[in-house]
C-alpha cells in the first residue's frame, strides 16, 4: 500500500561514525520513510534534532544529491560559506560532487524536524570537511560502512 504510517516506519538514532565523531549526533533520531515505502533509488528520512544535536558531521557527497526541508523548528545550516539560520518552511539542496561541506545544528531550545531526501549511489564517497574521516563507496549493502582516515588508514 503506498500510504506510509510514519509511526510504523523504521526508526533509528545516532550515527555509525567511529568514535569520537558520532558524539554530537548521538541524539539525532529519524524515521526511514523511503524504506517504509520500499523505495530503492533514493532515501527519504524524517529527522528530529533535539536542542544541541547535529544532523551529521560537516560533509559532502561525490555521487549523491541531498535535499533538506525544515518542517518544524529552527536549525543553523553550516556550509563552506558560513552559518545561516533556517526555519520551518526553508529548504536547501546540495548537488552531488560539489565540495561544499554542510550539516545542520539545532542551537534552539526546542526540537527541530527535517525532511531529508537523497539519492542512493553505490559509487558515492563522502568527504568530511572538518575532521580526519572519509567514507568509501558501497555502504548501501548489508555490511557496515567503511570509514577510514583521509590517508586511508582504518579506524
Amino acid at each position: 500500500m503506498p500510504r506510509i504510517d510514519i509511526a510504523e516506519a523504521p526508526e533509528g538514532q545516532g550515527t555509525r561514525y567511529p568514535a569520537p565523531f558520532g558524539a554530537p549526533c548521538a541524539g539525532r533520531r529519524w524515521r526511514a520513510l523511503g524504506a517504509a515505502a520500499g523505495l530503492t533509488q533514493f532515501g527519504v528520512n524524517l529527522v528530529t534534532l533535539d536542542a544541541g544535536v547535529w544532523s551529521s558531521q560537516r560533509h559532502w557527497h561525490t555521487d549523491e544529491d541531498e535535499f533538506v526541508w525544515v518542517l518544524e523548528g529552527e536549525v543553523v545550516m553550516v556550509t563552506d560559506a558560513g552559518r545561516e539560520v533556517l526555519r520551518a518552511g526553508d529548504c536547501a539542496g546540495f548537488p552531488a560532487g560539489r565540495a561544499d561541506g554542510h550539516h545542520f545544528i539545532n542551537e534552539s531550545d526546542a526540537p527541530a524536524r527535517l525532511l531529508v531526501a537523497g539519492s542512493r549511489s553505490e559509487a558515492d564517497a563522502c568527504h568530511y570537511s572538518d575532521i580526519d574521516m572519509h567514507l568509501h563507496p558501497g555502504r548501501y549493502d548489508d555490511s557496515a560502512p567503511r570509514y577510514t582516515r583521509k590517508d586511508g588508514t582504518p579506524f
